[in-house]
């Protein structure tokens, strides 16, 4: 009933999807948005990115902010040409697939964040898909900032709402654009983290309930492999986030580094929780394997009991039906009966003995 009640919370807090995708024709199917923004206040939705650009540099005031969706190798060329764009970082950006990281490159810093999504379920199978990943990428100059999303997750529409709402810090340019992009990659982190503790008091619960469990080693399994996904996700981040909250980077001005020391702070928290998760699994299985083990030996024992008890008629019966001419109480009037009273006394007996020690 808890858990059901935490999913209603989660889906009524969920951010806000930006489905607007302006300015598609004229910069190409993958732009999603163009905006200059002077002062921390946006001013204009740019129809043109060289010209756009052009200005901000004329007043040397501002800067262009241009986000795309799973861009081409060609409809990235024209803006890679325009913003002098590094040829090993576009192609990494068309490709996708990377690890997290921030690389340097003259005056223009490449970062690549790994996106989750917690994929909602009434419960966990062996097949159920628990962690959804996508990447997000940034190119930061001193006017300008691109940035590509990959995967039908991670809208920046939330990030660009809440930083015009706070003109103060979008005015700290593209750097702040940068801090709130990671800002809000790591807040998916940790939300993700805690989503997953439903997942794992589910199985913990089942793996140790009256029937043990037996079925659900497949549901360990899957868990654990989701759970290396997110790992995946989250843990590579940390030596990025460490570079841009220690080391000078000129786009990045001082006063911002001190925001990303906090974001790092809340990507350990969500690194250990990860870890926490993974090790208490590996106990779940092992007390899951254990339990298993015990019922197949309890298993084992009740079959050799009734293997016992069943021997001994067997014996008997087999003794007496060789069909030897003289054998004693062949032809005596209360032989029969005799054997079969023997039989159960015996067979009684030995029951009540593996009783009394436990095997049946």
């Amino acid at each position: 009933m808890f858990s059901n009640l935490r999913r209603a919370v989660r889906r009524g807090y969920r951010r806000a999807v930006d489905l607007s995708h302006p300015a598609r024709s004229p910069l190409g199917s993958a732009v999603v948005n163009c905006l200059v923004y002077r002062d921390g206040i946006r001013q204009e939705d740019c129809a043109e990115v060289e010209e756009a650009l052009r200005r901000v540099r004329k007043s040397g005031d501002g800067f262009v902010w241009i986000g795309l969706h799973e861009p081409s190798q060609e409809e990235l060329a024209g803006l890679a040409a325009l913003f002098a764009l590094h040829p090993l970082a576009v192609e990494d950006a068309v490709n996708a697939h990377q690890r997290p990281k921030v690389e340097r490159y003259d005056d223009t810093l490449f970062a690549v964040f790994k996106t989750v999504r917690y994929v909602e379920h009434e419960e966990l199978t062996a097949t159920s898909e628990v962690v959804e990943t996508g990447e997000l990428m940034a190119f930061i100059g001193e006017d300008f900032v691109l940035t590509i999303r990959h995967g039908g997750r991670g809208t920046l529409g939330p990030v660009r709402e809440a930083l015009e709402a706070q003109p103060e810090q979008l005015a700290k340019g593209p750097a702040a654009v940068l801090h709130a992009m990671a800002d809000h990659v790591v807040d998916d982190y940790v939300a993700v983290t805690e989503a997953v503790q439903n997942d794992m008091d589910a199985v913990e619960t089942a793996v140790f309930s009256e029937d043990g469990g037996r079925g659900d080693a497949g549901r360990i399994y899957q868990l654990k492999r989701e759970l290396l996904e997110l790992r995946r996700a989250v843990a590579p981040l940390g030596r990025p986030l460490d570079i841009l909250a220690t080391q000078p980077i000129p786009v990045i001005p001082s006063e911002v580094r001190a925001y990303f020391r906090d974001v790092h702070d809340h990507l350990v928290r969500a690194t250990e929780q990860i870890g926490a998760y993974d090790g208490l699994l590996d106990s779940v299985l092992q007390a899951h394997l254990a339990q298993v083990t015990v019922a197949q030996n309890e298993d084992m024992r009740k079959i050799t009991a009734w293997a016992a008890i069943v021997a001994v008629p067997t014996m008997v019966c087999g003794v007496y039906g060789m069909n030897f001419d003289h054998m004693p109480e062949l032809h005596w009037t209360y032989g029969y009966p005799l054997v079969l009273c023997v039989m159960a006394v015996a067979c009684f007996v030995i029951h009540r003995g593996f009783r009394r020690n436990g095997w049946l």
